[in-house]
């Protein structure tokens, strides 16, 4: 009874989703604009900042650590563009719910539907920055292969794991808003042991072991194998990527389904 239930539910958000998709609209558009209001360059700044970023980067680590990694410009670039599309999105999720609680105590509109136009803005953000990687790419000589069609598959993964933490973020800030200031300290430790700006080949085996169960090491990983070395990652690296990103997805909306019936006492 209970699964029919949640099979029942996830049908009329989906329904829901498909009737206020104007709305959904909007608010991506709504945040992208605010984003970069004012802003001499605007959306430029989304091709820029990945490139300058990799600049410093490759300096700093290739120069003064010496890390000896073929290709370090487009190893850092793919890492640090994975990475600031999840830790943006998902940090402008958690506070969706409560920025918007005016409007949510007006009107009736799925309330999933405000960290899920977050997750889309910096997920469109994200593309422009594809355009970084495509110039690194070209100035560094990396080869253009068949491998490159796969690019879509590990963004939706990438999307999917992200909307999954948002959803579960923008709950929990709802009741707890000291989860603003803790974030921030768990993305810090959390881009530590993620590969962007450093390889696994430093790491003893034993660490190793545990750094294959975060997420985003996968999908960077993924992500390098199919620019950098041209190939196309195994059916098993395929489906940890898709079953991770799906996994959260289920984990957020049962957990957001959980929370948000009391939204309105909170916000």
């Amino acid at each position: 009874m209970s699964i029919s239930q949640d099979i029942n539910d996830v049908k009329r958000d989906v329904s829901l989703f498909h009737k206020y998709k104007p709305l959904l609209e909007q608010l991506v558009l709504r945040d992208l604009k605010v984003k970069y209001r004012r802003s001499f360059l605007g959306y430029l700044w989304s091709l820029l900042n990945p490139l300058m970023m990799m600049m410093v980067m490759t300096l700093v680590f290739s120069y003064v650590f010496r890390y000896n990694i073929e290709n370090y410009p487009v190893y850092v670039i793919i890492g640090q563009t994975v990475w600031n599309f999840f830790n943006e999105s998902t940090t402008m999720a958690m506070s969706s719910i409560f920025v918007n609680g005016s409007l949510i105590k007006k009107v009736y509109v799925p309330k999933a539907i405000f960290p899920a136009s977050r997750i889309l803005s910096c997920f469109v953000t994200m593309l422009f920055s594809l355009v970084a990687i495509l110039i690194v790419m070209v100035f560094t000589g990396v080869h253009f292969s068949i491998s490159l069609i796969m690019i879509p598959f590990i963004l939706l993964c990438v999307f999917l794991f992200s909307l999954g933490v948002g959803m579960v973020l923008s709950g929990l800030a709802v009741y707890f808003r000291d989860m603003m200031h803790l974030y921030g300290v768990i993305t810090t430790a959390w881009m530590y042991v993620t590969p962007i700006f450093w390889t696994v080949d430093i790491l003893p085996t034993w660490v190793y072991q545990f750094l294959r169960f975060n997420p985003l090491y996968q999908y960077i990983t993924y992500f390098r194998s199919i620019v950098i070395d041209g190939v196309i990652p195994g059916l098993s690296s395929s489906l940890i990527c898709l079953g991770s990103g799906v996994i959260a997805v289920i984990v957020g909306w049962l957990v957001f389904k959980k929370l948000e019936k009391n939204f309105i006492l909170y916000i």
